[in-house]
């Protein structure tokens, strides 16, 4: 597929995305939502990447919405701007919730649906020149796509300061709020969020896509989805013990390269952080289907005796 408004690059195991409107500060417009799509499904749908970068052009990250797209908002109809939310929200939710680790790099001013972009990845590193803001209520919006994350990212007395302000803050701030994981020199921000991208690299595919899910799961409903989840897994990691203590322990099973399951209790026994580690063992990303999984691989074991 070809780019109008951003670049897509592959470099081995990690794909480069580069909001590419350097004369516009990389403002955000419909066709770049679209093509940001395109390019994150992309990354998504192919085995090859396993770690996401984005970044912008120029001397900016992404300066919020186009301007020419805020004009027209004021003469769209309810409908259509019910339409534009919703894609907006889309971008977002694909950004917080995308299954691959996802680095922002963020290389100038991040405002508004920016700051939005910079800050809901999995890891943000910032240049020192970095700016951030939700400025949206000094142009008479409202910034509710993005206040319900900003909230549980920084908590309640940040999230009031910044969205009912509107104020800038520089890189070192957002670092002290904890927008920002890390700030390092411009000319160095590439190669450390591809050291970054070298750790995600050096984990289970399998065990992170999981995690992002639990981390996803009980965001969204802390009260009771999280621990559901956990439950549901730690019960499968029982099953499997309770067929392993049967044939003695004296088989191992082979995923992605062999998992040992000498700990195999251990990462029961120690709780759900811990667990969350051990998730390779499951081929599979869906819950659900755990059970179905686990009495195959138990099934396989045993033809694989050492």
């Amino acid at each position: 597929m070809e780019y109008s408004t951003l670049k897509f690059e592959r470099d081995g195991r990690i794909a480069v995305v580069t909001l590419n409107r350097p004369e516009k500060r990389n403002a955000i417009s419909t066709p770049m939502i679209e093509e940001l799509f395109a390019a994150l499904n992309a990354a998504e749908a192919d085995g090859s990447v396993r770690v996401v970068i984005l970044t912008g052009a120029g001397k900016s990250f992404c300066s919020g919405m186009d301007l020419e797209t805020l004009q027209a908002i004021a003469k769209q109809t309810q409908e259509e701007n019910l339409a534009d939310s919703r894609r907006m929200a889309r971008m977002f939710q694909l950004i917080y919730g995308f299954p691959k680790p996802l680095i922002t790099a963020v290389n100038g001013a991040a405002i508004a649906g920016g700051c939005g972009l910079a800050t809901l990845s999995d890891f943000t590193v910032a240049a020192p020149e970095a700016k951030f803001g939700y400025t949206e209520v000094r142009i008479g919006f409202i910034p509710a796509l993005v206040s319900v994350m900003l909230r549980r990212q920084v908590g309640e007395k940040h999230a009031r300061d910044l969205l009912l302000t509107g104020r800038i803050i520089d890189a070192a701030e957002a670092f002290r709020l904890g927008l920002v994981n890390e700030i390092v020199p411009l000319e160095d921000l590439m190669k450390r969020a591809r050291e970054v991208a070298t750790m995600y690299l050096e984990a289970s595919p399998v065990s992170l896509a999981m995690t992002k899910r639990l981390l996803l799961v009980m965001s969204v409903n802390p009260g009771f989805g999280g621990q559901k989840f956990i439950r549901g897994a730690l019960e499968k990691i029982r099953q499997l013990n309770q067929w392993r203590s049967r044939y003695n322990g004296n088989f191992r099973i082979e995923v992605d390269g062999g998992v040992d399951l000498d700990n195999i209790a251990e990462l029961a026994q120690a709780g759900a952080n811990t667990f969350v580690a051990g998730t390779s063992i499951f081929h599979t990303t869906d819950p659900a289907g755990a059970t179905r999984q686990l009495r195959r691989l138990a099934s396989e074991a045993l033809s694989q005796k050492v």
